[in-house]
């Protein structure tokens, strides 16, 4: 009934069949045969072709009406698809660990905003069993994970490596014989100490002083249980704490050492009150990613957004 709107209301404009195919660029005779159509498909005339000009029918008037309405409709349409092109408009929900959503994902989302500022980002923080079931269930477009997520149900883009350090509280006498292995927060910082001329310390030195650990089940306890194994021995654990954030504030205070990433070192201001240590072995190592789920249709806000992690 519509498909031919745009040139009854043509018509309707102009008061002329023959103005109205002057505009169209089609012959009036053609544009005749199709006003016929859409009256028949009606069953009712939408112009009184009896007057000079011509004039509405009442069912042409409501046609018109309706008409209108759709074209209103279609434009906004059009102007939505045109914003998300543009990415005028759009929308974005992101999520990660404390970590992350404190130490890396802020600047890159004002990195972010500042290119594409009409577009809303929600940042929401959780443990990773959190995180991943909103991934499942569509409320997040990305998770920033340094865990494993299953590979046939998520895609990932890799965003950086990551490396496992030991922070030690600088009073432990252990210090003495293993100053060739101390690290400096410059060194960390700029990431130099990954070179091989940095040497991973034994860390069975550190057996006999006291652990501040994460809680069982938290990625990085897992790997620091298996290091410390791997060095034959059980860690001495006096606290334990669901961030590392908290762990490396503790150890800070010269309570004991604790395992903590070179991504929140290097966020964070040195503690003189610390010596690190870098680590050897597979589990000191890992890979952070950004996750989204398998065959969901990817936005132009989310190409955008890593692209530009990419980019950084």
């Amino acid at each position: 009934m519509f498909t031919w709107k745009k040139y009854v209301y043509e018509v309707y404009r102009e008061k002329s069949f023959s103005k109205a195919a002057q505009n169209l660029y089609i012959s009036q005779p053609s544009l005749s045969a199709r006003i016929k159509k859409v009256e028949e498909r009606i069953g009712v005339p939408l112009f009184d072709r009896s007057t000079s000009p011509l004039q509405l029918t009442e069912v042409g008037k409501a046609y018109i009406e309706a008409a209108e309405e759709i074209f209103q409709i279609e434009q906004r349409v059009e102007n939505y698809i045109n914003n998300l092109t543009t990415l005028k408009t759009g929308h974005l929900a992101v999520g990660a660990s404390t970590l992350f959503a404190a130490y890396v994902l802020p600047s890159l989302i004002t990195r972010f905003n500042q290119k594409f500022p009409d577009v809303h980002i929600q940042l929401i923080e959780g443990n990773t069993t959190q995180l991943e079931e909103m991934l499942s269930n569509n409320s997040l477009d990305f998770v920033i994970d340094n865990y494993h997520y299953d590979s046939i149900m998520y895609n990932k883009e890799l965003y950086c490596k990551e490396n496992i350090l030991l922070a030690v509280p600088k009073h432990f006498e252990v210090h003495e014989h293993l100053k060739v292995y101390q690290l400096s927060y410059h060194n960390i910082k700029n990431r130099s100490y990954l070179n091989k001329l940095y040497p991973a310390v034994p860390l069975s030195e550190f057996a006999e002083i006291p652990f501040i650990m994460l809680t069982p089940g938290n990625d990085t306890r897992i790997r620091g249980d298996r290091l410390c194994k791997e060095a034959g021995f059980h860690p001495n654990i006096i606290l334990e704490f669901n961030q590392q954030s908290t762990a490396y504030m503790a150890s800070s205070t010269q309570l004991g050492a604790t395992f903590i990433s070179d991504i929140l070192v290097s966020q964070l201001p040195s503690f003189e009150s610390l010596v690190y240590y870098k680590l050897d072995g597979e589990d000191a190592k890992r890979e952070v990613f950004f996750y989204y789920k398998n065959h969901k249709y990817k936005t132009r806000v989310m190409e955008e957004f890593i692209g530009m992690m990419h980019e950084l």
